[in-house]
């Protein structure tokens, strides 16, 4: 039976000009949104307030991509983070949702009020603040592409661990094909942001050439919906991760089928896959088999899963009666 100890690796590479160029994003995201939510109140557009929060939603984004990249290179060399410091990332996402869900909740019942009591609009000022939002908008997703391509560089790494462990990453994995997700991420944000923006434009040029006042609150009542989905969805990935509810997973599955397809006398007597960065996860496997076999042969065997970078192997002795009566 192998032995087993602790092990501690950073996940990921460092990237500073997505940190530094997601700070710029998250400045200028923050300086417009504060520009559109005020606007909104003192102009009486629920689509230009709806927009701003909807903005807000995506500074928080942004800067718990900041947070990270910062945590992470700070916290680097800090041993008591076993497996680095993505989940702080993830804590702050979960926060994050739940603030947007009473924000998503507040902008909703502001936006039926206006619905039913309308409100003159100052639409000529809102549409000029609009209009600048979007072009922050894309000024933004211009930054974080530019740091995504920037990043694209290439580099191996490979070293092995003894006593039953996984490597942290596998020879022959070259090339850094899998961008920055957190970096990905933002941009997303950004983009949907800006599409945001363009319903808010087109609402309050319908209420200025046609007279439609209706659309600003619909519009506000959309941008709720946007913003709840959103936040809804990042409550239930969050809360998953933080969980640790990672073993319906594919890769348990394909955990399995290596187990079953290349040691078949073997039988898996316990198992525990748990996420540790956004693409990469941690797997403790404890194996019962009639004949002797070796930690290292089995993870060799599912080394061909990249996204398992960290392996715990444990081999017991079994006879095939035992193995039966389980």
């Amino acid at each position: 039976m192998p032995l087993t100890g602790a092990h501690s690796h950073q996940f990921g590479a460092a990237n500073p000009m997505a940190e530094k160029n997601t700070l710029r994003a998250t400045l200028i995201t923050l300086v417009m949104m504060v520009v559109e939510i005020t606007g909104g109140y003192w102009l009486n557009s629920m689509a230009l307030l709806a927009d701003g929060w909807h903005m807000s939603s995506h500074a928080l984004a942004l800067g718990m991509a900041v947070i990270a990249y910062v945590l992470a290179r700070r916290l680097a060399s800090d041993a008591r983070f076993t497996f680095g410091t993505w989940k702080i990332e993830i804590l702050g996402s979960f926060s994050s949702a739940l603030l947007l869900c009473g924000v998503a909740l507040l902008m909703f019942a502001q936006s039926v009020e206006r619905l039913f009591a309308p409100r003159p609009i100052h639409y000529d000022e809102a549409i000029a603040i609009a209009a600048l939002g979007l072009l922050v908008n894309l000024l933004c997703a211009w930054l974080l592409k530019d740091a995504d391509h920037g990043h694209d560089h290439h580099h191996e790494h490979g070293h092995g661990h003894g006593h039953g462990h996984a490597n942290d990453g596998h020879a022959g994995h070259s090339a850094h094909e899998h961008r920055d997700m957190n970096l990905r991420a933002a941009y997303v944000h950004v983009m949907s942001d800006a599409a945001t923006s363009v319903l808010a434009i087109v609402a309050l040029l319908g209420g200025k050439l046609w007279g439609a006042q209706w659309l600003d609150p619909l519009m506000g009542i959309v941008g709720a919906v946007l913003v709840s989905v959103w936040a809804w969805g990042l409550l239930r990935q969050s809360g998953r991760v933080l969980l640790d509810a990672e073993m319906d997973a594919p890769v348990v599955q394909e955990v399995r089928d290596v187990i079953r397809d290349e040691f078949p006398a073997a039988r898996i007597v316990d198992l525990h896959v748990w996420r540790v960065s956004k693409d990469q996860y941690a797997c403790i496997l404890a194996l019962a088999s009639p004949s002797p076999l070796a930690a290292d042969v089995v993870r060799r065997a599912l080394s061909i899963h990249e996204e398992l970078v960290h392996v715990t192997v444990e081999v017991q002795a079994a006879s095939d009666e035992e193995l039966a009566a389980a």
